[in-house]
């Protein structure tokens, strides 16, 4: 007998989170494992009492799933993902629906939509953000695929997300492939910018200003009432008061080597590949990469010295005041640079994205949640084909307002040797993106010397022309391409 709304296969915290979220929502839901002793353990402890069922086997499993069957995986992303499909093709019907809410990659997903379309099954690849706790109570999703499976799963994916606002759910169909997927990944890699710009506030409050735990941890939360309001920053303020069982202060115990899954590798990968200059992200990755090098940097620690008795003797609460800007001027950049990439892929695949709904799924239920994301949603609102965030009255007012903090920060840090990777790259970004001309015209000359590229004329934009520098290079030139 059908009874299950939707199947769930693999029972880590994700997985039993969600299971449990949709049983909150009236939904049936169907639990299956590979290994299936923990079916078992899953029905008798965290799903007791619920109407949560299991299944010994694939098999079982779909035959307690309603027409059209929908079944959602949680495993590893790669191999485990496509090893699952393939078992369950045989087992379905036109029509079903096989949804993967992993971290995939989005070219893997754009690859089943393919596979699966021949088979005449349907494919959701969805983004799931807001970890463990988000999962339980309302995570923020990002289903991508065929959208002819939306109308199936609509109602439960909007019941689970997240509410903002007036209860609007932090949800909506993004577009068709791998979008969904791709979506997710630049969330994870404007999260990566989020926690190194938070990094690098910390390490000029703690360096600069020789600020306290319980100083810093006030100053979060104060910075938490402003427009920096956000997740991050809430959690930032929470780590520094904590105190281990020896009443000492947690956070100085901890480490400094940054791990990391590769998803904002991905998203720098992408800049890199589609020509977009997502240069904050890109810091931010290589700041985990420098973190990790922690023997060679104490060695170096030794030998290499930073400037001398350069103390800070200004005003304390304005210098903060000025850090506080020079994080939201920053942060604004790398949202201007990530909604940069979304448009790049956008062109690239043909995908149809609506930008305001994307800032509006983030708004709630994921890491980089955000009182300003709705100020990014206006945006879009007030015009739909906005080309950067930049060129937006409200934020281009709110860069300009923030830039003259902002310079002091990354100036007085540069003199007292405080590395601000993604600081001063958000900044470079600014200058390089309000100036009319850069000097690329003398890059394009040089390519011409020594390699016959060619140039363009600013006379005559889109016609190619090759100059004999020498007097001896001969008049044939390379032909033009675009790095």
């Amino acid at each position: 007998m059908a009874e299950a709304d939707i199947a769930l296969i693999g029972l880590a915290v994700m997985g039993q989170n969600l299971i449990l979220n949709m049983n909150d929502h009236g939904f049936v839901v169907c639990a299956y494992n590979r290994t299936v002793s923990k079916v078992r353990d899953f029905l008798d402890n965290e799903a007791k009492g619920t109407k949560v069922v299991g299944a010994d086997s694939l098999e079982d499993m779909v035959s307690k799933l309603k027409i059209p069957r929908r079944i959602v995986l949680l495993v590893k992303a790669g191999q485990a993902v496509d090893d699952f499909i393939d078992k369950l093709v045989p087992l379905l019907e036109p029509g079903d629906i096989i949804i993967d809410g992993g971290n995939s990659e989005y070219r893997d997903t754009i690859r089943r939509c393919k596979t699966l379309k021949e088979k005449k099954l349907l494919f959701v690849g969805s983004g799931v953000s807001g970890g463990e706790e988000g999962a339980r109570y309302g995570p923020s999703l990002m289903p991508g695929g065929h959208k002819e499976a939306w109308p199936h799963i609509k109602h439960i994916f909007q019941s689970i997300s997240a509410k903002v606002g007036t209860g609007e759910p932090c949800c909506d169909w993004v577009g068709d492939e791998g979008a969904g997927h791709f979506v997710k990944m630049v969330h994870n890699g404007i999260e990566y910018g989020d926690m190194q710009l938070i990094c690098e506030a910390y390490h000029l409050m703690k360096e600069v200003l020789c600020m306290d735990q319980d100083e810093m941890a006030q100053t979060f939360t104060d910075w938490n009432k402003t427009e920096l309001d956000s997740f991050l920053i809430e959690i930032a303020a929470n780590i520094f008061k904590y105190r281990d069982s020896d009443n000492k202060h947690l956070l100085p115990k901890i480490r400094d080597c940054a791990g990391q899954k590769g998803t904002g590798k991905w998203t720098a990968i992408s800049a890199l590949e589609y020509g977009t200059p997502v240069t904050l992200i890109g810091e931010a990755v290589f700041a985990r990469c420098l973190s990790s090098l922690k023997e060679e940097r104490v060695e170096a620690s030794k030998t290499l010295s930073g400037p001398q008795g350069a103390k800070f003797s200004g005003d304390k609460a304005a210098f903060l005041e000025d850090i506080r800007q020079a994080l939201y001027a920053s942060k604004i950049i790398s949202y201007a640079q990530g909604f940069m990439l979304l448009r790049e892929a956008a062109k690239e695949f043909s995908w149809s994205l609506n930008y305001g709904a994307i800032a509006l799924m983030w708004r709630g239920g994921c890491i980089i949640r955000s009182a300003f994301l709705g100020k990014i949603k206006e945006a879009f609102d007030r015009d739909s084909e906005l080309q950067s965030l930049l060129l937006d009255g409200f934020f281009s007012k709110a860069v300009q307002d923030c830039q003259d903090s902002w310079r002091r920060v990354i100036s007085t840090g540069v003199q007292q040797g405080i590395p601000m990777p993604c600081f001063s790259t958000a900044l470079s970004f600014y200058d390089g993106y309000r100036h009319k001309m850069l000097p690329a015209n003398l890059l394009q000359a040089l390519r011409d010397y020594f390699g016959a590229h060619t140039y363009e004329l600013l006379s005559n934009p889109g016609h190619f022309v090759h100059t004999n520098w020498t007097g001896c290079g001969g008049n044939v030139s390379s032909s033009s391409y675009n790095a």
